[in-house]
């Protein structure tokens, strides 16, 4: 294999579990109002359930405590993401941030531009997620050439 050429991932799927305590208000919201998919559902005779929606394709993000705050000082104006904040990319922010505040959300900051130039919302949604829903503004390609933007081995 060339230096050029990317091995294909080992992993195939990354799926995020959430335990919901009001699991009817997260399943309504997400597959609902939100619009992910249900690929699949489980129960067994203890009340135990399940649904797997499917949200396209995944990313782990990872950041260091500094990007973590830069990101919040950007998207809210102050600190407010928990350990772990979900993204969604959505075609249109204004709108879906519409939609899901009122199905329930706590908007939290409103659609922005960012500086890598995206419209992001944050919103505190069911299941107790710290959610952003971001519209991409320009591709990946456009925004690799921007200043900030490239990859750990370049």
């Amino acid at each position: 294999m060339s230096s050029s050429e990317v091995p294909a991932s080992p992993v195939r799927q990354l799926r995020l579990v959430v335990e919901a305590d009001d699991y009817e208000a997260a399943v309504r919201f997400y597959r609902d109002v939100l619009g992910l998919p249900e690929q699949a559902a489980f129960s067994s005779g203890d009340d135990a359930r399940v649904v797997i929606l499917d949200a396209g394709r995944a990313t782990l993000e990872i950041a260091n405590p500094a990007q973590k705050r830069m990101i919040d000082e950007v998207e809210v104006g102050r600190q407010v993401a928990p350990h772990i904040r979900v993204a969604f990319e959505v075609d249109d922010t204004a709108a879906t941030n519409d939609r899901l505040v009122a199905a329930g959300a706590t908007q939290v900051a409103p659609p922005t531009t960012t500086p890598w130039q995206s419209v992001n919302a944050r919103l505190d949604a069911p299941a107790d997620l710290h959610i952003t829903v971001f519209q991409e503004l320009r591709t990946l390609d456009e925004r690799a050439s921007m200043d900030g933007f490239g990859t750990d081995a370049t």
